[in-house]
């Protein structure tokens, strides 16, 4: 009965643009998307496969349809990013609102004070923000101060009170951080040649003030007033710091926003950086929790619109690193070199940087999260059927075909569980046989497991190309296991990861967390072979000599290393001294040995 009433509802929707919303049987609301032709968007959930389980559940659980008809993509967009903030559906990525960023107010008075605030009141004063953070407006309000003398005071300066004398001149005009307009001794034509400069330098626009600045100190130096001049000049080099420290793309780039995304499986970042004049005024990377397996696309239209309505920006353009629907009335630019491309460049690493930040936090704060994130990076990076929380890989060590050996670590959720690491001697194989010792040891290990029912790995990694995967494979046939774990190679040389049947490897970013535990795997295990095979080759070194005395075990063996430091200074003993370290009956034994030999 639920489909054929969807069914109705679906084909009665209107092809234009506008906003779905879906309810539960509760009539609870799930989840909200826009469109440019509802009907078609809406139909798509209900015609196709679902690969993700979180959508499956939302289709599953969708009773009704209501929807908002708009005239243009553009306010289908604004209307979606409003009811997503007021509502917040469980199905839905979720959207900070601004209200805890802080501002800069030009307070709309006759001399106009200029402040911090987090609460913007429509009174007719200016605003400009909303800033990432307050060390910004700290760090522009310190440079304004340095520059302008303006009242810090909340007096009412009208002209009757100011005439009036109501007012005395304070501390900080005496400290020369105010000029004195309480009593008349600066003129409001002049205060508000300083606030329209101010405007300019929070815009981003320092030329009228530099501009203005020079031509002051030319005039104080013409009069002989040096000290004024050489204040001005000071002003000048605090500016021009401000500026270098703040430009860094082309000036002629004005008032445009750059918008970069890079994600993972359950995670979007997008960084935001508004620009005007050639300098950076603002940058902010914000954090988006995937609900519905959401596209880099997706995220980053949505997430525009919400940046650009959160830090109320004007821009009519925009630069992005690839083609974006965001409606009409906004340009949209997709660099490909220069300084353009350079800015979105810029963008993109910011990006990077904060989601490497947000790791080394999470690491810490929230160790779960980070084992399901990368567990789930993993599983989409190796194209693995399921996420590889148990993970084994192996490597062979025999130098010069001597002692070979063999081992396997064990990787659980990303880290090495050293308990359940494994030594193997090579039995089988007679000589440096790399391909066959391979099979050899994925065998014994995977048939033991069987055996004993133990679980088995999600993930097999064997160090080397194609020999080497291929002869697990034929273990894993065998065994009757392909299929049931998947197994990869990964060669040294190019870092290149070999699948089953397929000739050309896989290269993953060298950057990526998916390679670095990987690698992690493949270093362990040569590392702890190596040290198995050293183990191996010391025995070997005493058994040639020492473990060939009948009657002398190798807790003798040790003993008397330990005290005579090598085999020769043992064979040259007397029997005394051997007595004292190991008794009569086998120094006996050890010094008669060596007198043979002799003989």
């Amino acid at each position: 009965m639920q489909k054929a009433s969807l069914d109705i509802q679906i084909k009665t929707l209107p092809t234009g643009p506008g906003v779905y919303q879906y309810y539960d049987k509760e009539d609870k609301l799930l989840y909200i998307g826009k469109a440019k032709n509802l009907k078609k968007r809406v139909a798509s959930y209900f015609n196709k496969h679902h690969d993700n389980y979180k959508t499956k559940v939302l289709v599953k659980k969708i009773h009704s349809i209501r929807h908002i008809v708009v005239e243009t993509e553009t306010d289908a967009l604004l209307l979606e990013n409003n009811l997503i903030k007021k509502h917040q559906p469980r199905f839905n990525v979720m959207l900070k609102d601004d209200k805890t960023y802080p501002w800069i107010c030009i307070k709309k008075e006759r001399f106009p004070r200029i402040f911090p605030t987090r609460n913007v009141i429509k009174d007719g004063s200016e605003y400009y923000g909303p800033y990432t953070s307050f060390k910004t407006v700290n760090t522009l309000l310190d440079l304004i101060k340095g520059l302008y003398q303006l009242r810090t005071c909340n007096y009412d300066l009208s002209r009757e009170k100011i005439e009036g004398g109501k007012y005395k001149v304070c501390l900080e005009y005496h400290l020369g951080n105010c000029k004195g307009p309480c009593e008349d001794y600066e003129s409001e034509e002049e205060y508000h040649q300083n606030i329209e400069a101010i405007r300019q330098i929070v815009k981003g626009n320092f030329k009228d003030s530099l501009t203005r600045f020079r031509k002051q100190m030319t005039e104080h130096a013409e009069q002989m007033e040096f000290e004024d001049a050489q204040r001005i000049k000071e002003k000048i080099e605090v500016l021009e710091n401000y500026q270098a420290k703040s430009t860094v793309v082309n000036p002629k780039i004005s008032n445009v926003d750059v918008f970069s995304i890079i994600s993972d499986e359950s995670y979007g970042y997008v960084n935001f950086l508004q620009l005007s004049y050639g300098a950076i005024i603002r940058s902010h990377t914000t954090e988006i929790k995937k609900k519905l397996e959401e596209s880099d696309k997706e995220l980053l239209e949505l997430s525009i619109v919400e940046l650009r309505q959160r830090f109320n920006s004007k821009s009519k353009e925009i630069f992005v690193p690839f083609d974006v629907e965001v409606g009409e009335g906004l340009k949209v630019s997709v660099p490909q070199l220069g300084d353009k491309k350079k800015i979105v460049d810029l963008s993109i690493r910011n990006a990077k940087y904060y989601r490497q930040e947000r790791f080394k936090q999470i690491k810490i704060i929230d160790p779960d999260r980070h084992v399901k994130r990368l567990m789930a990076q993993m599983k989409k990076d190796l194209r693995l059927p399921e996420e590889p929380i148990h993970i084994e890989c192996f490597d062979n060590s025999n130098i010069q075909g001597t002692n070979p050996v063999a081992a396997c670590v064990v990787f659980k959720n990303g880290k090495p569980s050293k308990k359940e690491y494994r030594k193997f001697n090579i039995k089988t194989v007679e000589g440096p046989n790399d391909f066959a010792s391979m099979e050899e040891v994925v065998y014994r290990r995977y048939k033991r497991l069987t055996e004993e029912e133990q679980p088995l790995p999600q993930l097999v990694i064997v160090d080397g190309g194609k020999g080497q995967l291929s002869s697990g494979l034929k273990a894993l046939d065998e065994l009757g296991l392909r299929g049931k774990i998947t197994i990869i190679g990964i060669a040294k040389r190019l870092e290149e990861i070999y699948y089953p049947g397929d000739s050309i490897p896989l290269y993953l970013d060298k950057k990526s967390e998916s390679l670095k535990v990987i690698q992690h795997l493949r270093n362990e295990a040569h590392r702890f072979g190596i040290t198995f095979h050293r183990q191996k080759r010391s025995k070997s070194a005493l058994d040639t000599e020492l473990d060939n005395i009948p009657g002398i075990g190798e807790k003798t063996v040790v003993e008397l290393l330990k005290h005579f430091r090598s085999v020769k200074r043992i064979s040259e003993a007397s029997v005394e001294e051997l007595t004292e370290v190991v008794g009569n009956s086998r120094a006996t034994k050890v010094y008669n040995y060596y007198l043979t030999k002799k003989d």
